[in-house]
């Protein structure tokens, strides 16, 4: 017998929660800070079904970031890494497999990529909600298909889907992360006794993107200047493993200074979320450390360059603690006329970021720390 939604091709939201539906899906496998902006769908949809079991298909190594997430049933962890080799296809058909085995009624695709698209797909879930605008052509696996405007912060545009999923949620986003209750950071075996006393800053200033990063030597600055303003009592640098060199101008220019901590590599995803729970401030660039700081409500300062941040910055309408944003005027119009893409190339995204000043990032820091909730800080050329 045909599902009522089968034949669906709705592009606009149903006038309230889908009858019937029992078991949901929400697509979002990475980024983990993207990972950590899409909480406030999964908080709509829990409204919106109170009494569904709701699952998240995410990225295995991200899978802490939401897994103790009151309104979550639970993860399904996507093994990236395994499935790459080809070797690995057959087991990748069987994981499908058991996907689609589960037989969810709902499913939302908030990634909007081929791979998240082809999940969606493979459910066989009668309904799925998934971005008409979407890359890759992710949206062929959609039979509800809003179009939320590209010039939507990219929560809101999320929160569209949602709605479309007949979740339309609170109008202040629920942005709240819940950090693994027993996750605790490693501490490095050079420094065995070594614990940042409160209050202490955590400095995030590694990217994957090299145009998105702060110079080192400025970062180095910004940490001695929190120290000698007693913002804080300690800096706890942090970065994933895969990032140690990344890290290490910053970690070099630190060496002599015994109240910076080396946490490079050794948090892992849910030991990094209690770390910066415990933090009195968080300093990152555009990074999962800034939106994971949003999520717990603590004050945190975003060092930004080619990224617009109107569309993809720190989500202004969170719940939580003051985040501030810096970015020179010359970044933001540079953005504007670039359109999105401008982060990719290197040099200039670089150029971009040196116009941030290491007084105008500590003034920042003064600034959250004081409670203040501004808009983005103008920064002139140094």
């Amino acid at each position: 017998m045909a599902h009522p939604h089968d034949a669906s091709t709705a592009e606009h939201a149903p006038a309230g929660p889908i009858p019937g539906v029992e078991r949901v899906l929400l697509i979002r496998p990475s980024a983990l800070g993207d990972v950590c902006r899409t909480v406030p769908v999964l908080a709509a949809l829990r409204l919106a079904y109170p009494r569904a079991k709701i699952d998240w298909l995410v990225r295995d190594s991200f899978a802490e970031a939401v897994a103790h997430h009151p309104g979550l049933t639970s993860v399904v962890p996507f093994p990236r890494a395994r499935f790459a080799r080809p070797a690995a296809w057959p087991e990748l058909a069987r994981w499908l497999g058991a996907l689609r085995a589960r037989r969810y009624d709902l499913v939302i695709d908030a990634q909007g990529l081929l791979r998240s698209g082809a999940f969606m797909l493979a459910t066989g879930a009668p309904v799925r909600v998934g971005d008409g605008n979407a890359r890759e052509l992710a949206w062929l696996g959609a039979n509800r298909r809003p179009r939320p405007p590209r010039t939507l912060h990219t929560v809101e545009r999320m929160m569209a889907l949602a709605h479309a999923a007949g979740a339309a949620g609170h109008a202040r986003r629920d942005m709240r992360l819940f950090p693994p209750p027993h996750a605790t950071p490693h501490v490095p075996p050079q420094a065995p006794d070594a614990r940042p006393p409160a209050p202490f800053a955590v400095l995030a200033p590694t990217s994957a993107w090299p145009g998105k990063r702060w110079p080192p030597e400025r970062f180095a600055q910004l940490a001695r200047g929190v120290l000698a303003a007693r913002l804080a009592e300690a800096v706890v640098i942090v970065g994933a493993p895969a990032e140690r060199e990344q890290s290490g101008p910053l970690l070099r220019a630190l060496a002599d200074e015994p109240r910076a901590l080396d946490m490079v590599g050794s948090t892992g995803v849910g030991g990094l979320m209690r770390l910066i729970e415990r933090a009195a401030l968080v300093v990152a660039c555009d990074s999962a450390a800034l939106h994971i700081a949003v999520g717990l409500g603590v004050p945190a300062v975003g060092l930004y360059g080619p990224t617009d941040t109107r569309l993809v910055g720190p989500y202004p309408g969170a719940t939580g603690g003051p985040c501030v944003v810096v970015q020179s005027p010359a970044a933001a119009a540079a953005v504007a006329d670039a359109g999105p893409g401008l982060h990719k190339r290197h040099d200039q995204g670089s150029r971009l970021m040196a116009m941030i000043s290491v007084e105008q990032a500590l003034g920042a820091c003064e600034q959250a720390l004081a409670g203040a909730r501004a808009q983005p800080l103008t920064a002139a050329a140094p």
